[in-house]
């Protein structure tokens, strides 16, 4: 069941002893695209900093997660963080599917939740300009980047985005090719991880 503000989140157990360590959020979606059904521990990665990063000692909190589907130029691909589309960060849309607030030390999207059943779009317009576009970079660690006229926000369960020219796919941090089409949906409770 998804979180609802105001709620607990998870509980702390002992580790598993067959967990699984997923050392970043790419390996992370790796583990569960794989469903080989063993528990996994998430201790690095932009999923981990939101979880609060890993605990310590024996025991660990598990909680249910989201997981973002993305289906890109029909081929399905599964992420737990983010998912980003783009030419360069300096000019050209920038189009980002946020399952979580972090993107390495900036905070894309602040009110993004990795289980509150939707995500969050951001979408930086073309029209942005190369100085407006280091002013928002410079305020993208505390996330107050937003609002600015030029960059949409909002929660969604579903997106499609298509490009006349190929564009750049980045899925958990890692590029993974160029693509004309995506759509990302989201599967709430889809997966328990520990942290």
């Amino acid at each position: 069941m998804t979180i609802k503000p105001g709620e607990d989140w998870g509980e702390v157990v002992d580790l598993p002893a067959d967990a699984v360590v997923a050392a970043d959020d790419a390996a992370l979606a790796a583990h569960l695209a794989a469903a080989d059904g063993r528990p996994v521990r998430v201790v690095g990665g932009d999923l981990a900093a939101s979880l609060g990063g890993p605990g310590r000692g024996g025991t660990v909190r598990r909680v249910p997660i989201d997981v973002l589907r993305v289906v890109a130029d029909g081929l399905a691909h599964v992420a737990v963080a983010h998912v980003i589309v783009r030419r360069s960060w300096w000019r050209g849309a920038i189009h980002a599917a946020m399952n979580v607030e972090r993107y390495g030390a900036w905070d894309v999207a602040p009110r993004a939740h990795p289980n509150d059943g939707r995500f969050d779009v951001v979408e930086v317009d073309a029209a942005m300009r190369l100085r407006e576009r280091w002013e928002a970079r410079r305020r993208l660690p505390s996330g107050t980047h937003v609002p600015h006229p030029l960059i949409t926000t909002r929660r969604a369960t579903e997106v499609t985005w298509t490009f006349e020219a190929p564009r750049q796919l980045w899925i958990d941090g890692r590029p993974t090719g160029e693509v004309r089409s995506v759509r990302v949906t989201i599967d709430p409770d889809a997966a328990v991880v520990h942290c």
